[in-house]
């Protein structure tokens, strides 16, 4: 995910390969395993944190960074990583991203002291910055409009799995402690998936980019980096500093510099038209409103995820293994919800179903509040399962049709923006749900206890955490009825030969959205030979 000025093929081609094409599945097991690898690789370090702080003799401190490192440098990189793939080419940003991406993983594995693996994790996240949004990207420039419904099923399923399978997986490989290695397996096992990729990648992936030259938006860059570390970086370390001053000056701050980046952006759109955020985006009612879900359903699974660790190994005292293990039934449940709700429920019920998700996903929150109340710490394993899988299938009702929705009306040239911005809000709302942990979790917490009531606190703490996690998915009900009541076919897909019954032949309705004019032509897309290597 090279240098600028790809060189242009002879012959220009469609924008997406024909239907007979099997290429383009390969190309999608490729950019999905890659997607998996990131998301385990935001969770895994979590459940490993109390062996490398016992072998690395890395301080609280240190560990900290070793979490927040990774995701400070993936999302202030994303909407640049998605906008140099669409000047030098989706292909080549994600093999470079890959590449990277198994270089820091083995630096982090083989990483001496605490600072060589706080480092290492900085340039694993601007790696996955250049990796992740051309997934996305790759996606929408490869498959016909009439099958990325189904394609976004599949990538819901992934979301899933990774979503559980981070913890679970750090446990087993913690607990194995292959060849003696302790904490160190959950980076190395980057390095065969790496590999693989990088050379399947060459061979399966189709080079794609805008069809018009872009430049690089330096001085955006700057700015939209900038903007994001000083929102970021107080909400990552507040709470251990004890929420000082700066840190409220700065993320005040952060908003200014947004509003400068806007204001640039503008005035860069109308001198050469190529801005690094192409504001042109918001102005697609599904994107903005898209957007605006995935923000604060981000600030939900923010909050949900770091209090259910904490609850389960501190609150209840059970090991990492047992602690990874629960999450199983709600790992499968979002899987199966997220295949479903694409393929089936979406192209007859549209928002609907989004919103049948938060609220389903809010009634599982207010089970598990319940059952927590009632058996304390003597809740088992199998007792959580039933509100756990409740709202896995909730969540997998939203993920995969939410995405389809944001990017359905987006143009093709701007698909690698649209998804930085898209992978960004989701890393800003899950960076603010985790500001607001030192709120709605540890701040019903009297740390102050007797060592014996210390875990009940925290069985407390979640339940009040759950409470709000529940009324934040309230709001992403109502924020859903701002998205197209029914889903529609794909901005490039006007020429589709598959026409519209294949994109499920339902227009928008219900007079949240303007009727739009005829579809244009679709501008051809710059596109690699078919060879291998390339």
């Amino acid at each position: 995910m090279s240098s600028p000025g790809i060189s242009s093929s002879s012959s220009t081609l469609p924008e997406t390969p024909p239907a007979t094409d099997r290429r383009r599945w390969f190309a999608l097991a490729i950019v999905m395993t890659a997607a998996f690898m990131d998301l385990v690789d935001v969770t895994i370090v979590n459940i490993a944190i109390p062996s490398i702080q016992r072998d690395a003799g890395a301080s609280f401190s240190q560990i900290q960074w070793i979490t927040a490192g990774y995701s400070l440098a993936f999302a202030a990189g994303l909407i640049t990583g998605g906008r140099l793939g669409d000047i030098h080419g989706r292909k080549r940003l994600f093999l470079i991203g890959i590449t990277g991406f198994t270089v820091a993983s083995a630096l982090c594995g083989f990483a001496v002291n605490p600072e060589m693996l706080v480092a290492s994790r900085i340039l694993q996240g601007a790696m996955a910055a250049l990796m992740v949004p051309q997934v996305l990207s790759i996606v929408h420039a490869t498959f016909p409009a009439h099958e990325r419904g189904k394609v976004f099923g599949l990538f819901g399923m992934v979301v899933g799995l990774g979503a559980v399978s981070g913890p679970l997986l750090g446990a087993l490989l913690t607990e194995w402690n292959i060849l003696g290695l302790e904490w160190r397996p959950i980076f190395l096992i980057n390095l065969p998936v790496g590999i693989a990729g990088l050379i399947l990648g060459r061979k399966y992936i189709t080079e794609s980019k805008a069809p018009r030259a872009l430049k690089l938006d330096l001085v955006g860059v700057v700015m939209v980096t900038l903007a994001l570390l000083m929102l970021l970086y107080p909400l990552t370390r507040g709470r251990e500093l004890g929420w000082p001053l700066w840190g409220h000056v700065t993320m005040a701050g952060s908003l200014v510099v947004f509003g400068a980046l806007i204001a640039y952006e503008r005035w860069k759109t109308a001198r050469d038209g190529s801005p690094l955020v192409e504001l042109s985006l918001f102005k697609v009612k599904s994107f903005a409103a898209g957007i605006a879900v995935q923000t604060v359903f981000g600030v939900a699974l923010g909050v949900f995820f770091l209090v259910w660790t904490l609850y389960l190994q501190i609150g209840l005292g059970w090991s990492e293994l047992r602690a990874g293990l629960t999450g199983v039934p709600f790992s499968i449940a979002v899987s199966v919800a997220a295949g479903v709700s694409v393929q089936k429920l979406v192209p007859r019920f549209g928002r609907k179903v989004l919103q049948a998700g938060a609220l389903t996903m809010a009634a599982g929150l207010l089970l598990y509040i319940w059952e927590a109340d009632r058996y304390g710490q003597g809740i088992a394993a199998w007792q959580m399962a039933l509100p756990l899988t409740v709202m896995g299938v909730g969540m997998g009702l939203i993920v995969a049709p939410l995405t389809d929705a944001i990017l359905s009306e987006v143009p093709q040239e701007h698909a690698g923006s649209a998804s930085g911005l898209l992978s960004t809000v989701q890393q800003m709302g899950t960076a603010l749900g985790l500001g607001l942990v030192s709120v709605v979790f540890f701040g019903v917490i009297d740390e102050g206890v007797v060592p014996e009531r210390l875990p009940m606190e925290f069985v407390d703490g979640f339940q009040n955490a759950l409470g709000w996690v529940a009324a934040v998915l309230a709001v992403v009900f109502l924020l859903m009825f701002a998205l197209p009541a029914k889903p529609k076919q794909h901005v490039e897909g006007g020429a589709d030969p598959a026409g519209p019954e294949a994109s499920g032949g339902l227009e928008a309705s219900g007079g949240l959205e303007e009727p739009r004019g005829p579809v244009e032509p679709r501008e051809p897309v710059e596109k690699e030979p078919a060879a291998a290597g390339h």
